[in-house]
């Protein structure tokens, strides 16, 4: 256990109230056998094939959870079991009032005569399976330290530390080290500000109950929400095994779940063609209401999503270079590009003008990303000199990182964890973004094109010359899943996630085709001809699960959607104007146009 911990365990819930009245009078012997059980095993009966006694409790807790509390009590009277043992509810009690001996006493069971903890005639609380006492023990008393600092109480704070920590974790010097300086702090406010804590008053008790519960063993503590999570598990799973799963809309627990083909994205909606030259990049903003392109052309191209009409045209990048990469702010308000031209330019996406020209680069300018807060942002540079650079909205560099290779493509974890960088020499370089140390090497059996990563920061996608993709725990380095069908090459060809709740892999290929898989089980969803030679890159919206655009060497992007829905806009676009759908994006270009003009003037 380490401080760092207390700021890990701040994200838990605060548990919810739970039926602690101790033994039932009328029911003595069920209560009874119930912890002997907890304790030493034994049969039950069963509910449809589950154990009687689990449902049964589950069903208290969920009552008291949806706030039915005189339904729970009458359950829990009925049949004889509680939500915890009277130990855990001591427990619990002395842990929410901060009687820290008494929390240890339950913890380890009666004192014996000579005072040796968890040497008496108690058992102590029972515990999961290969949980720690000592760390468990560690925790509250870290939780004492940090209160007797709140109360300015420094001398006694460290003899907690000296006396009662330190022996239990001798060999965790930078745990020590960090408590220790603790004891430096200010005042009470300089404490939670550096602890990530919010004292005694807050909910610094209800976080650690928490944390520890998951240390008991549910037989005599049930894990909190238990039923939500259960539901949500089976939700999650039908999810994962919904081979078209294409909607964001709540699941109904009256039912199975299973969305129909029909409703999946095989067909082009709208054609939008741009003025010569390869598409190299694609990106919807945050919002799903725009979407931005670059390539060869000159200038970045975006679209209203709504209307599919461009509403702004970025121009500022060398006419003779490419411009190979574009990134969205967090609010959408800003864009950073990356040019063949060794630039790097943001953008106000609001009023289309250029804010800050980054300093020039001596090699391109190759990716870019934001940090999760919007208040920087990163760029990859072929330049091993400075590979990765870190910039202010002012366009200041902030940081450079010290490593030297040369930078592909980057991806950032929206918790703001990982930082990875792709290089040529079929390596990933995966940093730790907030302390910018590099956390290790990933070695690849083949160069890799692009890369990014899942929006629960678990997963990072890599998509390789040799035909391949790969699904890569970013914590335990193990590949999860393969994604083949697809052709690689010279070129770079991008894959991303997509769909609802990102069950799907999106990726394109040269052969000119787009193909989806299922994301847990690899299935081939579809495949269908998109753009000749090749399919550049894929982005899936972020607001509509049956949306997702494509682009490719022809200078074209194509939005895909139903069958249904292509047709409907279709048959709109036709009465808007009479020509059919393809014509009817004459007049985005002449908006474009109208645009680029516009900002000449400028």
């Amino acid at each position: 256990m380490r401080t760092v911990e207390v700021e890990d365990c701040q994200s838990s819930s605060r548990p919810s109230r739970l039926q602690t009245n101790g033994t039932h009078a009328e029911h003595p012997q069920k209560t009874e056998a119930m912890y002997n059980r907890a304790v030493n095993g034994g049969s039950a009966p069963t509910y449809y094939g589950h154990d009687h006694q689990e449902v049964t409790r589950i069903l208290i807790q969920a009552l008291n959870d949806l706030g039915y509390h005189s339904a729970a009590n009458s359950v829990c009277k009925e049949s004889g079991y509680e939500v915890e043992s009277p130990d855990v509810a001591s427990f619990r009690e002395a842990v929410l009032s901060g009687d820290w001996n008494r929390a240890e006493e339950l913890l380890w069971g009666n004192k014996s005569t000579n005072g040796k903890e968890g040497q008496g005639s108690g058992r102590g609380l029972v515990l999961a399976q290969g949980a720690d006492r000592n760390a468990m023990r560690f925790q509250l008393r870290q939780q004492k330290f940090l209160e007797l600092l709140e109360l300015r109480k420094s001398t006694e704070a460290l003899s907690v530390l000296r006396t009662e920590l330190t022996p239990l974790c001798r060999d965790q010097h930078q745990t020590l080290h960090l408590l220790s300086r603790l004891l430096m702090c200010q005042d009470a406010e300089d404490l939670k500000t550096k602890a990530n804590w919010d004292g005694a008053e807050g909910q610094s008790r209800h976080i650690l109950l928490s944390q520890l519960s998951q240390h008991i063993s549910p037989l005599v503590m049930l894990p909190e929400h238990r039923l939500s999570v259960l539901l949500k598990n089976l939700e999650r799973y039908q999810v994962e095994k919904c081979l078209y799963h294409s909607t964001t809309r709540p699941m109904s627990l009256y039912s199975d779940h299973m969305c129909d083909r029909s409703m999946f994205p095989t067909d082009v909606m709208v054609e939008l063609e741009q003025h010569g030259g390869e598409l190299y990049q694609i990106a919807f903003s945050h919002s799903g209401d725009r979407l931005a392109a670059c390539g060869t052309a000159k200038g970045v191209y975006i679209w209203d999503t709504r209307t599919f009409e461009v509403i702004r045209v970025l121009d500022g990048h060398d006419t003779n270079e490419s411009i190979c990469n574009l990134a969205w702010s967090p609010d959408d308000k800003l864009l950073v590009t990356c040019g063949i031209d060794r630039h790097a330019k943001l953008w106000n996406t609001e009023t289309g003008h250029c804010s800050h020209i980054l300093e020039r680069f001596d090699e391109p300018v190759s990716s870019c990303v934001w940090a999760p807060d919007g208040k920087t942002f990163v760029t990859g540079s072929f330049d091993k000199t400075k590979p990765l650079c870190q910039w202010d909205l002012d366009g200041n560099c902030v940081s450079v990182w010290t490593q030297q290779h040369r930078t592909e493509d980057l991806a950032i974890s929206p918790d703001g964890h990982w930082l990875v960088a792709m290089d040529e020499q079929n390596q990933l370089h995966v940093y730790n973004f907030a302390t910018r140390q590099l956390e290790y090497v990933y070695p690849l059996d083949a160069r890799a094109t692009s890369i990014s990563i899942s929006e629960d920061s678990r997963h990072l996608l890599v998509n390789k010359v040799n035909h391949d993709a790969h699904l890569i725990d970013l914590a335990t380095r193990e590949v999860e899943q393969k994604y083949q069908g697809h052709k690689g090459g010279a070129y770079t060809i991008r894959s991303d996630f997509g769909g609802a709740h990102e069950n799907f892999v999106i990726s394109g290929s040269e052969d000119g085709k787009v193909y989806i898989w299922h994301k847990v089980t690899a299935t081939l969803v579809h495949r269908a001809d998109a753009h000749s030679p090749r399919v550049n890159a894929v982005a899936w919206s972020p607001s509509d699960p049956a949306m997702y655009a494509t682009c490719g060497d022809d200078g074209k992007i194509k939005i895909w959607s139903s069958k249904d829905r292509a047709r409907m806009w279709a048959s709109k676009a036709q009465r808007s104007n009479g020509a059919p759908l393809r014509s009817a994006n004459t007049s985005s270009w002449s908006l474009l146009e109208a645009n680029s003009r516009d900002n000449e003037d400028d």
